[in-house]
């Protein structure tokens, strides 16, 4: 778009170094308490880790994350396509104050979460996912970030929607969550319906459901040797019928 100035000017050219440009991209970031990293016992006797996924561990995660756009059933291509988005953007600083968990066990990723903060008040989830079936991992990272949600960053509400069938019925209908008017309010995955959760609903009922469904705890503080074991992640090799991630969408 051009338009004349109203006034004489001695440089009709003006330049700007991209450096200068970049906080207008970017924009810039919240005050945002780290998630703590945190363990907890999964189904099968196995120690889980919770902490955050690092921009440099990033590359390997996408490499993944690629290879299941390919799978055209139970909505795994569609997730993947939009998570793949999502940790892009992260990286590139083009995602407003996200967060990005990996689920880790002798440092191989088995499970992952995200979501983003639109304000001091409001969480947005994005996706959850499992790598590896029958440790129930996918719920325990739900259940993650809506703990770092309501007791780490004191928020009001945590905003959900659902690409799947499961995740449907296990969070939105198994939570009972209410919803705001549809199409008057809408999630930005698709301008999807938006199923919510209060701080008091979370206190009163929502925890106490998830700790049912996950059947433990999250522990802190890890220990030192935890973190070590985890240090390095290892994404799963093979994406057999038998050993593809279970998707607990939100």
């Amino acid at each position: 778009m051009k338009k004349a100035p109203p006034e004489k000017v001695t440089r009709q050219v003006v330049s700007f170094n991209v450096e200068e440009l970049e906080p207008l991209l970017s924009g810039p970031s919240m005050l945002i308490p780290p998630f703590e990293p945190a363990m907890v016992q999964v189904k099968n006797g196995q120690t889980m880790l919770i902490r955050p996924l690092e921009k440099a561990e990033a590359p390997a995660f996408l490499a993944y994350i690629k290879k299941l756009m390919e799978v055209d059933h139970d909505f795994y291509d569609i997730v993947a396509a939009r998570v793949y988005a999502e940790v892009l953007g992260w990286v590139r600083n083009r995602l407003k104050d996200p967060y990005q968990l990996v689920g880790l066990i002798d440092g191989h990723v088995v499970a992952f979460c995200n979501g983003r903060l639109m304000n001091e008040d409001i969480n947005i989830s994005l996706h959850s996912m499992a790598f590896r079936r029958g440790l129930r991992a996918g719920a325990i990272m739900y259940y993650a970030k809506c703990d770092y949600c309501f007791e780490t960053l004191k928020q009001k509400e945590f905003w959900a929607t659902y690409e799947s069938y499961n995740g449907l019925k296990r969070w939105c209908i198994g939570m009972a969550q209410p919803s705001y008017p549809w199409p008057d309010r809408q999630h930005e995955l698709g301008g999807a319906k938006i199923f919510y959760v209060t701080r008091d609903y979370w206190a009163t009922t929502v925890k106490n459901y998830l700790e049912e469904q996950i059947g433990t705890r999250l522990v802190r503080p890890v220990s030192a040797e935890l973190l070590r074991a985890n240090r390095t992640i290892v994404m799963p090799e093979t994406l057999e019928e038998e050993e593809q991630p279970a998707l607990v969408t939100a």
